[in-house]
């Protein structure tokens, strides 16, 4: 601006004097030199009568400046500000819709039917298909499952356009992760670090053959739970006997795979709240274990009776360390977005409906391949092991917060982060899902609304009505506030004992 009003103050002829190229050459490069990088810039003013300084990488006026260039300038400056202008306007435009509430319940439409119709041909295939050929189930299940997730995933990936930042020695990881049976140990802290590592295993092309530890009930949940059952996860029933029972058949059953399969174990056993961490850290004073800060003491049963079905398989631990950038104010440059971002500020960590309202996120993912024989055989050194594990996670998780880096305040060797490429095809399976359900579902809903019956219209309600429902519930089960009462029981029991110890001091 300052080159450009210092041109019109004078004439043609001064223009094309060296006093006039010096002090355009000092003004330019005033503004655009960066340290020693250069940086080419077309600044608009006489396309075809610029010359590079050397050393500055920036466009500097020559001396044979044609008279009106100024005027060609404002005209290439409307132009560009007309497209930056229609560019704002289609990204708020963008915005505002994904905040619809109309576009939210069409998505939950689209995953709710297409999720019954893949849990009937799980079902038909699995008593079909699996007691004949297991090999063939897998196969065809793994497409079915992943057909599934990657609606989940999409929401991460392409509706609110979040990211993943990986941490791990590269070398090593491309040449095992992905390629072998994978033991996730992983923190649970977050409402989505569950999603996140969905996310993770999308971008390792290994969705479908995700499994994972839940307790029994969920089995009987219809779409999800139904679908972890056909796929074959390890449902518990807080009976250690039984338990124990059921983890060796299904893991061993689980490492035959035809295909490389991850499982997922967060031996913290529920989601990290502060109610929890105090009747943890009751606990592990109790027991005379290391007092955590940021995670709940890992239960090791688990853990220690998975590990021996693994050994002498292709298979290794991988210790998945997750957590998020906290929100800052301002960031978003667009006003809706940034209207967005205020309505949600008192929520300070990640959550499934910021995706839902086209709000990114960033996970930052530690990954550590840990090779079973660095693994002690004997329970007792293996549930040991695992809790020194767990303090490094600690550290790391503590040096995240104070510092956003894993590394620099946890002793923990620094390795380079770098992004995984994104695959189209969570994108193209939602689009075709959708295509599929929606255009007979609102022709048969139009059809109940236009037919003049109360009846029919009020059917059309219902349906609509139950799908919102549907998408409530799924979203309220991902929140903190609505996870297990585990720790709550503890504080009430350990605030009783407090005061019966303080009444019969004062009898």
């Amino acid at each position: 601006r300052q080159t450009r009003s210092y041109l019109k103050g004078v004439t043609a002829k001064e223009r094309s004097s060296p006093r006039c190229s010096e002090i355009c050459e000092k003004l330019l490069c005033h503004v655009y030199r960066r340290g020693n990088k250069p940086r080419s810039t077309w600044l608009g003013v006489g396309w075809n009568n610029m010359r590079k300084i050397p050393g500055y990488g920036v466009y500097n006026l020559g001396k044979s400046v044609k008279t009106g260039t100024s005027q060609e300038f404002e005209v290439v400056r409307k132009k560009l500000e007309l497209v930056r202008n229609l560019l704002e306007t289609m990204s708020n435009l963008v915005a505002r819709l994904k905040q619809s509430s109309i576009l939210h319940l069409l998505l939950a439409i689209t995953f709710f039917v297409s999720g019954l119709i893949i849990n009937i041909i799980q079902c038909l295939l699995y008593f079909g298909v699996r007691p004949f050929s297991r090999y063939l189930f897998r196969k065809i299940n793994y497409y079915l499952s992943y057909s599934m997730y990657s609606q989940v995933v999409f929401l991460a990936e392409w509706w609110s356009n979040s990211n993943v930042v990986v941490y791990s020695d590269k070398e090593e990881f491309d040449k095992y992760c992905g390629k072998e049976h994978g033991y996730l140990l992983m923190n649970h802290r977050y409402e989505i670090d569950w999603l996140m590592g969905w996310f993770f295993c999308e971008r390792m092309s290994l969705l479908g053959n995700c499994k994972t530890y839940a307790k029994k009930s969920i089995q009987y949940v219809p779409i999800l739970g139904w679908a972890w059952k056909f796929g074959e996860c390890i449902f518990l029933e807080r009976s250690w006997e039984k338990d124990k029972e059921i983890i060796g058949r299904q893991i061993r059953e689980l490492v035959d795979y035809p295909d490389s399969m991850w499982l997922l174990l967060m031996a913290e056993g529920t989601r990290f709240t502060h109610e929890k961490h105090e009747a943890s850290k009751i606990f592990a004073r109790e027991k005379g274990l290391p007092q955590l800060n940021h995670h709940l003491v890992p239960r090791t049963k688990g853990f220690t009776s998975s590990i021996p079905y693994l050994r002498g398989k292709p298979a290794a631990v991988y210790d998945i360390q997750i957590a998020f950038k906290k929100y800052k104010d301002g960031v978003p440059k667009k006003q809706l977005v940034q209207q967005m971002i205020k309505n949600f500020r008192s929520d300070k960590e990640p959550t499934v409906m910021r995706m839902l309202l086209g709000l990114p996120v960033e996970a930052h993912l530690y990954v550590e391949r840990i090779p079973l024989e660095q693994i002690p055989e004997e329970e007792e050194a293996c549930a040991r092991w695992l809790h020194e594990l767990y303090q490094k996670k600690d550290r790391m998780q503590d040096s995240f917060f104070k510092t956003d880096d894993f590394f620099a305040e946890s002793g923990v060797k620094r390795v380079d982060g770098f992004n995984l490429k994104r695959r189209p095809v969570s994108l193209l399976n939602t689009v075709i899902w959708g295509f599929v359900i929606l255009v007979p579902m609102s022709c048969y809903l139009i059809g109940l609304f236009t037919c003049g019956s109360w009846f029919y219209f009020s059917a059309g309600v219902s349906i609509l009505s139950v799908f919102f429902l549907l998408l409530s519930k799924m979203i309220g089960m991902t929140k903190i506030s609505e996870a297990s009462s585990y720790g709550k029981t503890s504080a009430a029991l350990t605030s009783e004992s407090k005061s019966s110890s303080v009444t019969k001091k004062i009898d």
